[in-house]
């Protein structure tokens, strides 16, 4: 057996075959699989100088090929990314092909792509199992049909991202071909390939990079003193970390300022520590483990305020700020910040983060701006630091006080099985509730988020809300306004708003006193209720930068006209908001059929199949109808919603306005 690191160029250039054995599955990854290899791509063309990234490992073995055939191997693991590689460049050479840029097309095709000078299967470069190999053929040959397959969807998949995103073609070939890695493992002709394949298949626990680190780290210790570092220095790190050591070793090396990927922690540190003392660099690895383990586990935190903090930012999912804080933690054990400034620091990092979530700014950076946020404040701000992380924040899209405003009172706070968001607008009632200043404070553990008009309108509910009780419901049911807490949501369920108010009174919550003196829950209740929280949270987190806006100032796009919609990556003109809402929805329904399903879903007062369901309709693309007789916030408010819904964000969907 030969196994070697090479680039994936190595792999495919040549005159060869991969053959996928008959016992292998048919091409099976899927969205999660092709999303993570996209974003891979995505976050390395974008780099300058990338290094190399580890995709994985391709098992072959030589078979016996007549003289006048090509080199075929048995593809015994790796068949998967492979097919995956081979549809992507495929869809590149399309591409090319349609932009009249032969040149790149023919590269693509005969060298990466198939034996030029080879017939019938010969020709292929991969070949598949029997039941995907006519599909895959007609991709290679450029015959690109709708034959049902999974590897129909994944083409369909990424030439879809290669639409959304403005990337050079070239940069992503260069980057496929010389950027991924893969380890190369070449059987012995001996060797029975079905029992390879069981093995590298097997069921149980794989090595983690935490575990290839500590074999690293103890080859290059003394034999004599191996178990006494173990004890000291690894162990006791294994034991607070747990599953968490190699994401925290992870964050260890990215606290000065670089951005290590999760398959390149192993590489990264046998660099870091190739010519150093292995010794010293455990001790300090140690050392920092502890701070580590006090803001992913805040009960092992001594200190009350920071425990606080720490347990309010794991509720955010603030783990691309662990680099920054693992470094704001050493610099307050070696006592050059004290209690309340680590408090503020943490206040200012909180503030941030609830800020992006409620205007739906991506995630997605966060990973590249805060690694680098303790070097540059320390360089540039030494003597105020503080003051100079507000001020690094606030040039890395902070949101000023119109968009939040507006964001609060027209965005979904809830969203049915999707977790990660309830859990920050849980946080975000419960500061409500604490701003009320109580002398106990309240238990929250037992309290949940209760939609006051309810998730389920009975009639009662509609005859109370009046005749505009569906586009109440459909647009406000998630809103802020909407919601509150409670212990009762069970006894609540879809009671009528009186039954409701009752219980509320009985409440100790100063969130549900706001119910005493109301006779009824309509739209302008609700929307009233909206704007009465969005002012207390520009209170609560209110705007660290130098430059206030007036949080009126954006409410309302009545009497604008749209002049330009970017959305999904693409530019294109409007005139009105009908036109917005209208190419709004037909590119979402071309890119992402399967989330415009649950837009419609989700606002069928709105979008429906049958026009008759409406005053005055336009038709889209894919046989949907939608009503047209809205206002320009109506609009606004349907689009904010919708994109928040299929995970979308404020990059993903912009209007300019005069």
């Amino acid at each position: 057996m030969q196994a070697n690191e090479t680039k994936l160029q190595n792999i495919l250039e040549g005159t060869k075959q991969y053959v996928v054995p008959l016992f292998q599955r048919p091409y099976s990854w899927d969205k999660k699989e092709w999303d993570t290899l996209w974003k891979d791509i995505v976050e390395l063309c974008e780099l300058i100088n990338p290094r190399p990234h580890f995709i994985g490992s391709i098992v072959s073995l030589p078979t016996i090929s007549v003289p006048e055939g090509v080199a075929k191997y048995l593809l015994i693991d790796g068949q998967q990314r492979l097919t995956t590689i081979f549809i992507l460049l495929s869809i590149l050479r399309d591409k090319a092909k349609n932009n009249e840029n032969k040149e790149f097309a023919d590269e693509i095709n005969n060298t990466l792509l198939v034996n030029p000078y080879k017939k019938d299967n010969d020709y292929f470069k991969l070949m598949p199992t029997q039941d995907d190999r006519d599909i895959y053929k007609n991709i290679i040959k450029g015959e690109y049909n709708d034959t049902q397959s999974q590897i129909k969807n994944a083409y369909d998949f990424f030439e879809k991202k290669l639409r959304q995103i403005q990337l050079e073609h070239a940069k992503i070939k260069e980057v496929i071909t010389n950027y991924f890695s893969v380890v190369s493992i070449v059987l012995d002709p001996d060797d029975n390939p079905y029992l390879v394949f069981e093995s590298l298949n097997a069921k149980g626990k794989p090595l983690t990079q935490a575990d290839l680190i500590r074999n690293y780290f103890f080859m290059r210790i003394h034999v004599d003193k191996q178990k006494e570092i173990h004890d000291k220095f690894w162990q006791p790190m294994q034991n607070r970390l747990t599953d968490n050591l190699t994401e925290y070793i992870r964050h260890f090396l990215m606290r000065d300022g670089g951005n290590v990927k999760q398959n390149d922690v192993y590489h990264t540190i046998k660099e870091t520590v190739s010519s150093i003392n292995v010794i010293d660099y455990l001790q300090k690895l140690e050392k920092y483990s502890i701070y580590y383990q006090r803001f992913i586990y805040p009960q092992y935190e001594p200190v009350k305020e920071l425990k606080k903090y720490f347990n309010r930012l794991n509720r955010i999912e603030v783990t691309t700020a662990y680099p920054f804080i693992l470094n704001i933690y050493n610099d307050y054990q070696e006592n050059k910040l004290d209690v309340s400034q680590f408090v503020e620091i943490l206040k200012i990092l909180e503030n941030y983060l609830i800020r992006r979530f409620v205007c739906n700014i991506p995630t997605n950076q966060l990973n590249k701006i805060f690694p680098t946020i303790y070097n540059n404040i320390s360089k540039n701000n030494s003597e105020d630091f503080i003051q100079g992380l507000k001020l690094f924040l606030q040039e890395k899209n902070y949101p000023k006080d119109n968009e939040f405003y507006l964001r609060f009172i027209q965005n979904k706070f809830y969203k049915k099985g999707v977790g990660d968001v309830n859990l920050k607008t849980k946080l975000i009632l419960e500061t409500f509730e604490e701003s009320y200043g109580h002398k106990e404070e309240p238990n929250f553990e037992n309290l949940t988020i209760e939609h006051v008009m309810p998730q389920t309108l009975s009639e009662t509910w509609q005859n109370d809300i009046g005749k505009e009780w569906e586009e109440t419901y459909e647009l406000l049911l998630d809103t802020i306004g909407n919601l509150t807490l409670t212990a009762y949501n069970p006894e609540l369920s879809n009671a009528d708003f009186n039954t409701k108010k009752q219980i509320y009174n009985e409440s100790h919550l100063e969130l549900n006193k706001y119910f005493a003196n109301l006779n009824s829950w309509t739209k302008a209740e609700i929307e009233s209720r909206s704007e009465l929280l969005a002012n207390e949270a520009l209170k609560i987190w209110n705007y660290f930068g130098e430059e206030k806006v007036n949080s009126n100032s954006s409410k309302q796009v009545t009497g604008t006209t749209p002049t330009e919609l970017n959305i999904l990556g693409q530019k294109l003109e409007v005139k009105t908001w009908r036109d917005v809402l209208e190419k709004t929805l037909n590119t979402i329904a071309d890119l992402e059929p399967d989330k415009f399903e649950i837009i419609a879903e989700n606002f069928k007062r709105y979008i429906d199949k049958n026009e008759k369901k409406f005053r005055a309709f336009r038709q889209l693309k894919n046989g949907y109808f939608f009503e047209v007789n809205l206002s320009a916030e109506q609009i606004q408010k349907i689009c904010f919603q919708a994109i928040g819904m299929i995970d979308l964000n404020s990059e993903d969907w912009y209007v300019k306005f005069i």
